[in-house]
């Protein structure tokens, strides 16, 4: 091995390859490279793969594809049932489900009627015909209920918490499943089969549109794309065998399902809303022959929402009549028109975002802005720490911006508001990242899990109006936060309480759609504090250059940084092997559960695939009695969407297998380990974001180099405490990648948003 002084590492792999590599080599992980709808089909086939692992609908797609199981999914799982408490998954679709609720109340409170819906028809044409008579005054919005609906209640502050008895152990996640009637899947596998569909896909299509499907499929059979993992050429297949001569490119069902498929991948690869020349470009590829009709058609259906600054997102014939007449604002200095953007987004994101701009914009006016934390602020340990208290002291909102050492500022901020009566926490992207933090701050029970505090697992409860009985809330790893998230936990935050988001912006974004740290800093609607706590050592120099687009050579006496160059994938496997059982632990007496691989993606000759495999060969062989795991197993398990937590394999039985997860016991059924459990030696980056180990083994194969990108650099080499070492093979692609590949933009709303929330 060889010391990083006097060297520069030549490589570093990406967590989403491009399309020039075949779907198979690579598989991405999360949207950490952003890509237009009307990308090269290699793209798109590897953005299904990303599709299927956030879905956990990797063999409905294997078999729709033609491809053998190399895609494995990332679905929710089971975990062990606790009778008394709702699951984490349970409880977090029941907030969104409330959440969308409340914003389509407010939405219809709106004067005027809706200018969409002119084609519809059935129960939904007479839900808008009576919308309309009540707005006009025609009818009262009485006659058509049973009883008047009751006042919604009043927003109060969370009141302060009286004595409660001790909270149980956070109890482990159920599934949840749309399960379908035995009865209702049958139908739909009928008519799959009729189609020469993938009777396969019975399941997961009966789950995605419900106990309807097979009477929705035989009525319009693109509805099939809805269903992750199919591509729009096999639902042309499928509408062709249903429907025959009446099948064509233009068909409106078509067309509105194309737009919906276009906006649904957009968001897997982090995108709320695209451009609507985009879309109209991607359907013109697929035979669409006139994109601007098919676009409005998709509109007047409600597949999608319509904006353009200036107009109502519900009135889309203003902002079709504005673009197709040329009135755009002229610039105030030349006179002439500025280009007007149209984006289309999905209703799930939009009313996401603007209910997330709507509560930042109530938090920020709603905080009491003369607290005197002087003190608090004069006992800081550091001058950024000072800086952060008084700041939150005068604001209900404000973005915190760091490294890895700068976590002590958001730890001694929730030290102080604790040390004033205050009712503060924090909340972690991870079980690990919640560990540090409570040993930062010095008390366990001052750190939780977002997904804990959501689910109601995890914190202090929620008062009667069901919110969170907190003065303040540090969101740590704010990066990680996606939109739909982000807008549920703020409507959970009562008025007067302040939220603090710190973060690294270096780091890789969110696996769901959005970038709500980096639009809250870009907006500038909040007061921000960046922090002067460079992150120390070796390592800390190395990511800090990285950080900025500079691959300097760093000193490391110790060997804290070293980089092994290999010639091959298979050597990069060997090496691996041999750094994490054998070298690592001789030379800094880390052993090898404390040593943490991090590779690509999923798939490749030097994916988490295979060097998992050739890890357990080496570090804990056995026959893999259950699902292909053994009890000392590393693994990963997959809760939700988005969400990766570490654990070791305990034992297996018929009720399923048994994984302690940070010291919590849990049970996956013997059904859900395919899609939710994978061996754990190597990670991906998006998988390690989030967490820290004493030691990392970056592992940078030759076939990412058309991958490479400043954000997967940052977030992977940042991920060691004390060691990094660097296993790569691509020559001067690193350097390439650091100093000219930062992050890819993601379409969002939020910042204009923001900017538009008065002062």
């Amino acid at each position: 091995m060889t010391a990083l002084p006097g060297e520069t590492p030549g490589t570093v792999g990406t967590d989403t390859p491009q399309g020039a590599e075949p779907p198979a080599a690579t598989d991405a992980e999360g949207p950490a490279h952003a890509e237009a709808p009307d990308a090269a089909e290699a793209e798109a086939e590897a953005e299904a793969e990303a599709a299927a692992e956030a879905e956990a609908e990797a063999e409905a797609e294997a078999e729709v594809a033609g491809e053998t199981g190399d895609a494995a999914g990332d679905g929710p799982a089971s975990e062990a049932p606790a009778a008394a408490a709702l699951s984490e998954a349970q409880a977090e679709l029941a907030a969104q489900r409330e959440l969308r609720e409340k914003i389509a109340k407010r939405k219809a409170e709106k004067e005027g009627p809706v200018a969409a819906g002119t084609k519809l028809s059935g129960p939904a044409a007479d839900l808008l015909a009576a919308v309309r008579a009540v707005e006009s005054g025609e009818k009262a919005g009485t006659e058509f209920f049973d009883s008047p609906a009751a006042a919604p209640a009043p927003r109060r502050a969370a009141p302060a918490p009286a004595g409660r008895p001790p909270r149980p152990a956070p109890a482990p996640a159920a599934p949840v499943d749309r399960t379908a009637s035995p009865e209702a899947t049958d139908a739909v596998r009928a008519v799959l089969t009729e189609g020469g569909a993938p009777e396969a896909l019975a399941r997961p299509a009966t789950g995605t549109l419900g106990e309807q499907a097979a009477e929705l499929l035989r009525a319009d059979p693109w509805q099939l794309l809805a269903v992750p993992g199919v591509r729009p050429e096999q639902a042309d297949g499928f509408a062709r065998a249903l429907l025959g001569a009446a099948c064509g490119p233009d068909d409106e069902r078509r067309t509105a399902a194309l737009v919906g498929w276009l906006l649904e991948r957009a968001a897997l690869q982090g995108h709320t809303a695209l451009d609507a020349e985009a879309v109209r470009a991607a359907l013109a590829e697929r035979a669409v022959s006139d994109p601007e009709e098919a676009v409005r058609n998709a509109v007047e259906e409600g597949v999608a929402l319509v904006f353009q600054e200036g107009t109502d997102p519900t009135e889309p014939d203003a902002v079709y009549e504005d673009e197709e007449e040329g009135e755009a604002p002229a610039d105030a200095e030349t006179g002439t028109p500025e280009p007007v953007q149209v984006l289309l987004g999905l209703d799930r994101y939009a009313l996401a975002e603007e209910s997330l701009a709507d509560g930042l914009a109530r938090l920020m006016n709603a905080c009491e802005k003369g607290a005197d934390w002087a003190e608090a602020a004069a006992a800081a340990p550091s001058p950024s720490a000072a800086e952060l208290i008084r700041t939150a002291a005068t604001a209900g909102l404000v973005a915190h911006s760091g490294g890895e050492a700068a976590r002590a500022e958001p730890a001694a901020l929730i030290a102080a508001a604790r040390g004033l009566g205050l009712r503060a926490l924090g909340a972690t992207h991870s079980a690990d990242g919640r560990r540090r933090l409570a040993d930062a701050v010095g008390a366990p029970d001052a750190a939780v899990t977002l997904a804990g505090l959501l689910s109601g697992t995890e914190g202090p409860g929620r008062d009667e109006d069901g919110a969170l009985a907190l003065d303040l809330l540090v969101v740590l790893d704010a990066p990680q936060l996606d939109v739909e998230g982000a807008a549920v936990l703020v409507e959970a935050l009562a008025d007067g309480v302040r939220l603090v988001l710190s973060g690294d912006p270096g780091v890789l974004g969110s696996a769901g759609a959005g970038r709500v740290f980096a639009d809250v800093l870009a907006a500038r609607a909040c007061p921000q504090v960046v922090s002067r706590t460079p992150d120390p050592g070796p390592i800390g120099e190395l990511v800090s250059g990285i950080g900025i687009g500079e691959l300097t050579q760093v000193e490391a006496p110790g060997k804290e940084v070293v980089i092994v160059p290999v010639r091959d994938a298979g050597e990069a496997v060997h090496r691996t092997v041999q750094l994490v059982a054998d070298s690592v632990p001789r030379a800094f007496s880390i052993p090898a559960g404390d040593t943490q691989v991090i590779t690509v993606g999923h798939g490749g000759a030097a994916g988490t695939r295979v060097l998992n495999e050739a890890l357990k060969q080496r570090i804990n062989p056995g026959p893999g009695r259950f699902g292909g795991f053994d009890p000392g197993d590393r693994v990963i398990h997959v809760p939700a969407p988005g969400r990766a937590v570490p654990g070791v394999v305990r034992s297996a039985d018929a009720e399923g297998l048994h994984l302690e997860c940070g010291g919590v016991p849990v049970v996956v059924p013997q059904e859900r380990v395919d899609s939710a459990v994978r061996h754990g030696w190597a990670l991906s980056a998006h998988q390690a974001a989030g967490m820290r180990w004493p030691a990392a083994v970056v592992v940078l194969p030759g076939d990412a180099a058309a991958g490479l990108s400043r954000p997967w650099v940052y977030t992977a080499f940042g991920r060691g405490e004390r060691h990094l070492s660097v296993v790569h093979g691509v020559d001067q692609a690193l350097p390439h990648a650091v100093a000219q590949i930062p992050a890819q933009e993601r379409t969002t709303r939020l910042r204009a948003l923001l900017e538009a929330v008065p002062t």
